[in-house]
């Protein structure tokens, strides 16, 4: 005890390729095979017990949607309520605790992820999220490893943040973790979100009732299981699974509630905050919200933009993972005389995108996440295929008979306000609004203003005095702003990631200034040299 200790420093994991002929594609492609054919049965894991309700629900492959590849239980009321006397039992426990023993569980964590764990959590992603072998490797090993790495390295950094103290006068600032309990509310596309929403607070002394998407329930589970290795006493994470309305009406409304740690659909999190404030006066302290939800993301090209780099960050950022990403390319804004160029070569190469298994790792995209999806993506589609004012340019089809297939889709319209330029759509369907170059004022302030969203956006030029400018334009229309790039793809602690308006409360997961949400400063100050008099100098008369 009688050491500062400092951790390890916080570096990004690096990719693994899986390339043909690598030990990780052969690792990978048996952990595959065997989670294929197994049927696991997840219960909720609530205060280091297993409980099963009896209330089953399954996890299919979005790809191969009559293989069941888990069972798992639902939580009633009863379950959840359990799960918060839980949270609250192990926090006074998981609070003493010192700083760097919280950090250790997570920094084991990410060691085991990295090594022996590995194949586990990319296989369950791949096969019940329908990811592909690089997607899943960036997301289920890589950025949960970053996430945790990361929050251990921005904590300690919190932590040393301390006051001046003037002579006579020790001055300090302790960082405790809210009162109450957190509710982490977790979406099915990525992985490490859904690790890093209960962890990130839980890492800093709160306790967590978590409740993941049905459809990530398989890779859910493995978190919990690896979080388990890595030493988390009970208690501190609970995971169930829920419906959100009762979810909200059991938990959200509890006068214990510290925070709500959040990512998935903006009337969702409108509906917690109105929950919240209707419930105002019944908190013990007011909660915390922290949100990350939808957005319309846009990419917007200048005549100079380097049309090959435009042309693969367009069908990288609107189609990997099937556009399931909040971030993902949904609208783009090209000057006429560029599209004109770019729309052939552009057509083409979507087109001849391999759609497909995600276990032949050839495949580019896979399936959307299930049917309801499915059915949301194909309206779009018909809706565009009747339109006056658009035109499918590539795609525009989808197959449901053995996955959930959508085929990449390319939209031409000639109305910057087209319902696909507006709408958050969350598939892989990108409208191209081509624009008169001539029109550029006017159409940036389109870009800024069509969408209620204001997440991510990328802009194309070679002209700095043109990035300068559109760069400026666009401030407030996303908060992760990409120069000549995608705006897909943030990277902890490279690219903080969040947005405002109606995508969220722009908090930053993969920083410190998310950490400092879940965490409730106080001052201390000792006086070593205390007055023994009542009066001041000035007010004596000579």
């Amino acid at each position: 005890m009688n050491s500062h200790r400092r951790l390890p420093v916080a570096i990004n994991e690096p990719i693994l390729s899986y390339a043909p002929g690598t030990p990780e594609r052969a690792r990978l492609k048996k952990e595959i095979e065997r989670m294929s054919r197994e049927t696991i049965e997840i219960p909720l894991y609530i205060g280091g017990r297993e409980i099963k309700t009896g209330n089953i629900r399954e996890v299919v492959m979005p790809h191969e949607h009559k293989t069941v590849l888990a069972r798992f239980h639902v939580a009633g009321r009863e379950e959840l309520r359990l799960a918060t006397e839980a949270a609250l039992a192990a926090k006074n426990d998981w609070e003493a605790l010192s700083w760097e023993a919280r950090a250790g569980v997570f920094l084991k964590a990410a060691d085991l992820l990295a090594g022996p764990w590995r194949e586990k959590l990319n296989a369950a992603t791949m096969l019940g999220q329908s990811k592909n072998v690089f997607q899943a490797e960036i997301d289920a090993a890589c950025e949960m490893i970053d996430f945790f790495r990361f929050n251990a390295s921005f904590y300690e950094t919190i932590l040393n943040e301390q006051p001046i103290s003037s002579p006579g006068v020790w001055n300090r600032m302790e960082y405790r973790p809210l009162e109450g309990f957190i509710a982490a509310i977790t979406p099915f596309n990525f992985t490490a979100i859904a690790g890093n929403l209960p962890g990130a607070p839980a890492m800093l002394g709160n306790t967590v009732v978590w409740k993941p998407s049905d459809t990530q329930m398989l890779s859910a589970h493995y978190t919990f299981q690896l979080l388990r290795e890595a030493g988390l006493p009970p208690g501190v994470i609970n995971m169930v699974a829920a419906d959100g309305p009762l979810t909200s009406d059991v938990l959200i409304r509890d006068p214990r509630l510290g925070g709500v740690n959040f990512t998935g659909s903006t009337a969702t999190f409108q509906s917690i905050w109105k929950s919240v404030g209707e419930n105002i006066s019944n908190y013990r302290s007011y909660p915390r919200l922290i949100g990350e939800t939808g957005g319309k993301d846009f990419v917007f090209a200048h005549p100079s933009a380097d049309l090959d780099a435009l042309r693969v960050a367009l069908i990288r950022g609107a189609f990997e993972f099937q556009g399931q990403k909040c971030s993902a390319a949904s609208r783009a804004y090209v000057p006429a005389s560029v599209w004109k160029k770019l729309k052939p070569a552009l057509v083409q190469e979507i087109n001849e995108l391999k759609m497909g298994d995600v276990r032949d790792f050839s495949n580019f995209v896979n399936a959307v996440i299930d049917r309801r999806s499915f059915d949301k993506i194909s309206a779009y589609q018909e809706f565009a295929k009747s339109a006056t004012d658009a035109q499918i340019l590539a795609g525009g089809t989808g197959d449901a008979s053995v996955g959930y297939f959508i085929r990449p889709t390319l939209i031409e319209t000639s109305s910057p306000h087209f319902k696909t330029m507006r709408e958050e759509i969350f598939g892989p369907v990108l409208t191209v609004y081509p624009y008169d170059d001539a029109a550029i004022d006017e159409t940036l302030s389109i870009c800024d203003s069509t969408s209620p969203y204001a997440l991510t956006g990328a802009i194309f030029a070679q002209d700095r005095e043109v990035i300068t400018s559109m760069t400026h334009r666009l401030r407030n229309a996303a908060g992760n702003f990409y120069v000549n790039d995608k705006p897909t793809g943030a990277v902890v602690g490279q690219q903080p990631f969040g947005g405002a308006r109606a995508s969220g409360t722009n908090d930053k997961a993969g920083s410190l200034w998310n950490l400092t949400r879940f965490l409730s400063p106080r001052t201390i100050k000792e006086n070593f040299v205390s007055p023994k008099t009542t009066t001041y100098p000035c007010f004596s008369e000579s």
